[in-house]
């Protein structure tokens, strides 16, 4: 069996650290979309962010450090879960909802991949960045849209 010649204990803790890190980071984005109700949630972001970690992590095992591969690896990337968070977006009438949601499957994909690449630092700052403009921001908008159905009723 060749695989398991190949087999490297201390390399799989490291990716499973790694493949962990991805998906904890990104709970708390599904966590806020699963309360709010939205088409994806719990289960899609955090798949999401380790899959992006997974892409990567192999790209890096695949291609050496400085191939210019690895740009395709994060174009295909960036357009699968562009694809994926496409689907989140639906038209309501002259309205499109889901593009938080797309929004941030988008970021947790860049969060993933940036755990993959060992960059760390830019995950969780990705993580935060998008908790917190999906839980402090949410009310301010609902203000902004109310203040907006008031200068519409006084035109």
């Amino acid at each position: 069996m060749h695989l398991f010649e190949t087999w490297n204990s201390e390399e799989a803790l490291s990716h499973l650290i790694s493949l962990v890190v991805a998906y904890l980071l990104a709970l708390p984005i599904g966590w806020n979309r699963e309360r709010e109700e939205r088409s994806a949630g719990l289960r899609t972001f955090p798949l999401v962010s380790m899959a992006a970690c997974g892409f990567v992590m192999i790209a890096i095992e695949v291609l050496s450090v400085g191939s210019e591969q690895h740009s395709r690896i994060l174009e295909g990337l960036i357009t699968g879960i562009g694809f994926v968070g496409g689907g989140a977006i639906l038209k309501q009438g002259d309205r499109a909802r889901g593009t938080a949601t797309a929004a941030s499957l988008w970021a947790t994909g860049a969060m993933g991949a940036a755990v993959g690449y060992g960059q760390l630092d830019i995950a969780v700052i990705l993580s935060l960045v998008t908790v917190f403009t999906l839980v402090v921001l949410t009310p301010l908008r609902k203000v902004v849209q109310e203040h907006s159905s008031f200068d519409d009723d006084a035109a």
